[in-house]
């Protein structure tokens, strides 16, 4: 291990009334300095996660970080972006620096600012994060994309509309507790399960409580080696951290395998020494239920076409066999871009450090994080232990 969290912040997320794209990022980055408990003058360099893709107007956002304190000015930042999982890119960039050793403290911050953007702007927006070629033109977006994935899916394995309204209720009801969620509200099953004016079919056998939420957003980590990081306040560590690229075009694979997914995961598992099991959680990306059902699959908990059941049974509940989402994930949590994969890792060094709170899982000790761009196209998966 050569990289630890020392120190982070999160906002809510939701609609953010009076906020900007700027005062999302600098308050972050401010509260994450002061949680570590070093100044500005501290950091080595900065790593901003931003996705945008016509979010905001504003395109060269890596220096806004430097608007938290003019001791950051000079320091190396850089804007890294990859679709869904531009949080946990910059994460990683983070960690790159501190294996290279040209960095000491990495001050690593992921925002984004969607709900100012008109509805159909969203849409076409997100469905950037696709192959244009072959999806440019779905109907319903990137929800689209899942609601074919999801179709596919069904007709391979059989329906799974039990399934995906037990992921969706577990979320929300995980969520409740997480002062940061934009929706904390437990929904129950029924409701995930049942079609209403409330609930309509959004897109294939996708219903709106299977789809995560629109939202503003910002989360900051501050990164360190280890021998630094055992002379600060608290230090969790990377067991390990894995980055899979796949194709872009989902006509060049089998979309319902999620292989990118399944080699992060068989990597980082390898890397920290540790089998799916010994994990005391996991937060994986529920951009839409199916997507979080077919997760399991690839990251070993389940036998292909065998997700669903696990769901059902409630072995990924919060006190199941393994607590997928206790946080509530991005169906409860919400889903601003580029802060996702940082709020990710954010909340499972919360959990490491014993402060989450109302979605604390009981004597936590190892946390497995998943997150993905696209269709499964670009592919992170982080392992952590907290060892101060």
């Amino acid at each position: 291990m050569t990289a630890c969290i020392v120190g982070w912040a999160h906002s809510r997320f939701g609609k953010l009334e009076g906020e900007t794209l700027e005062s999302l990022i600098t308050k972050v980055a401010t509260d994450a300095l002061e949680h570590a408990g070093i100044g500005p003058e501290d950091v080595d360099e900065i790593v901003l996660g931003h996705f945008n893709a016509g979010f905001s107007p504003q395109d060269f956002t890596a220096s806004l970080v430097l608007q938290a304190d003019d001791r950051l000015r000079f320091k190396p930042a850089t804007r890294v972006e990859n679709a869904c999982a531009t949080g946990s890119a910059a994460v990683r960039q983070g960690i790159r620096a501190l294996d290279a050793k040209a960095a000491r403290i990495v001050l690593v911050v992921g925002a984004e600012q969607m709900t100012t953007t008109p509805g159909p702007e969203i849409g076409r927006n997100l469905l950037k994060a696709s192959y244009l070629p072959e999806d440019g033109d779905t109907p319903a977006g990137f929800a689209g994309v899942f609601g074919k994935i999801a179709s596919a899916y069904f007709q391979r394995h059989g329906d799974q509309s039990d399934a995906l309204a037990a992921i969706a209720a577990k979320n929300h009801s995980n969520g409740v507790e997480n002062p940061y969620a934009q929706m904390r509200k437990d929904l129950g099953y029924e409701f995930c399960r049942t079609e209403s004016d409330k609930n309509p079919f959004v897109a294939g056998p996708l219903k709106r409580t299977d789809c995560s939420l629109v939202s503003d957003g910002a989360a900051a980590l501050v990164l360190a080696n280890v021998d630094t990081a055992l002379s600060m306040r608290r230090a969790v560590a990377f067991r390990a951290n894995e980055h899979v690229q796949d194709f872009l075009p989902m006509s060049k694979r089998d979309i319902l395998l999620f292989e990118g997914c399944e080699e992060a995961w068989g990597r980082a598992l390898k890397k920290a020494g540790v089998a799916l099991d010994d994990l005391s959680f996991v937060e994986t990306h529920d951009c839409f239920t199916i997507a979080e059902l077919i997760e399991y699959e690839a990251m070993g908990l389940a036998k292909r076409g065998e997700g669903g059941r696990i769901a059902v049974e409630g072995q990924t509940g919060k006190s199941g066999r393994l607590p997928v989402n206790p946080s509530g994930g991005l169906k409860s949590k919400g889903h601003p871009i580029g802060a996702t994969g940082v709020s990710m890792h954010v909340l499972t060094a919360m959990q490491l450090a014993g402060e989450a709170g109302g979605i604390q899982v009981p004597d936590a000790k190892l946390g497995g994080i998943f997150n993905m761009g696209g269709a499964a196209v670009a592919n992170y998966v982080s392992i952590l232990e907290r060892i101060k």
